[in-house]
């Protein structure tokens, strides 16, 4: 087992970290583009899923989305390449529409979600992480399929989306549409999602943020990345999947210096109920797909097989985020990096 002899103490945490500012010098410091969130709206009760933890109860999600960020200097107009061809964006949008959980993660991160008049619909409520505020915006559309006819009722300035969000030529006809390429990357997406705002500049300040702050955590003494082994797994509605590097998170905890198991340190795989083993580390990560995942996920999670896995045990096995751990984004990345900082080195407790 890849599970490490050193003895474990308990982690006591930092107050989280909260995405406040994107870098020094590029936030528009008059007004507010902060969420106000009703605790009451969002209701975070389970404490514990067939013995695994449950992370992010105490999330901060009124400072999710900073304070809007400065427009890159420039003309009025500007042209943007991306995955569909130029489009000719304005120089600070003003009525937005976003296609995709991404999109939407790069309005947050550069201030801009209250100008989002429009955005497509996940299988399910938007995420939690963003706040509540972006649970109230106008749907466009399913994710993958958004209705031209109702973007253009919003009368949108630009729309932004990742490749594949419905049809460019329709989507253009609209409005000046971005595409950002959807396998180059979370961070290249993020950039090229914020050059359709006339912000690719700022995103890339956060960026250099993110990176610096990233391998920070990892370093502080309470957390010490490099000497716990933490594995990730996810499961679906009938299968149980080990998320390698190649995934979001993977690339996440490579930035904060968490070392893997050295079977989950290539692509991402796939093992049965009956080859547990294979999901072992010092502490286990779990995702749940949707309601169909959690429940097969807690049917795995009680059996006697994954009981005796070392983890299970030692009672380090912490149930996380779907939309944050398996998502795409520099917000999504910063409460990543406050779950790590909080449970690398916890252990569960009732």
């Amino acid at each position: 087992m890849p599970v490490s002899a050193r003895v474990r103490t308990r982690f006591l945490s930092a107050s989280p970290r909260t995405l406040a500012v994107l870098a020094a010098g590029t936030l528009l410091l008059a007004g507010c583009g902060q969420q106000t969130d009703d605790a009451s709206t969002i209701i975070r009760t389970t404490t514990n899923i067939a013995g695994a933890g449950v992370v992010g109860l105490e999330r901060d999600t009124s400072r999710a989305c900073p304070l809007p960020s400065r427009p890159d200097p420039g003309p009025g107009t500007r042209a943007v390449t991306h995955t569909g061809g130029v489009a000719q964006v304005p120089a600070d949008p003003q009525r937005i529409v976003v296609l995709g959980t991404p999109a939407l993660d790069a309005a947050c991160a550069l201030g801009l979600w209250e100008r989002v008049v429009g955005t497509t619909s996940p299988n399910g409520p938007q995420p939690d992480y963003l706040g509540y505020g972006v649970k109230r915006i106008a749907s466009v559309g399913p994710d993958g399929a958004p209705d031209p006819a109702r973007i253009a009722e919003l009368d949108p300035d630009v729309v932004i989306g990742t490749q594949g969000q419905g049809d460019y030529a329709a989507l253009a006809a609209v409005a000046p549409t971005v595409l950002a390429g959807s396998g180059s990357g979370w961070a290249a997406e993020f950039v090229g999602l914020a050059a359709g705002l006339a912000r690719a500049d700022v995103a890339e300040a956060a960026l250099a943020g993110y990176r610096a702050d990233a391998p920070a955590i990892g370093a502080e003494p309470a957390v010490a990345a490099a000497q716990s082994q933490a594995s990730v797994v996810r499961f679906g509605a009938d299968s149980i999947t080990v998320q390698g590097t190649d995934t979001f998170a993977g690339g996440v905890l490579t930035d904060i210096g968490v070392r893997r198991p050295q079977n989950q340190r290539g692509a991402s795989f796939t093992v049965g109920a009956d080859d547990l083993d294979q999901v072992e580390g010092d502490v286990i990560f779990v995702l749940f797909d949707g309601e169909a995942g959690r429940e097969y996920g807690e049917s795995v999670l009680r059996s006697d097989a994954w009981k005796e896995l070392g983890a299970a045990t030692d009672q380090r096995v912490f149930a996380v985020e779907d939309s944050v751990w398996h998502g795409s984004g520099l917000v999504a990345a910063r409460a990543l990096l406050t779950d790590v900082r909080q449970n690398l080195n916890g252990y569960v407790t009732g």
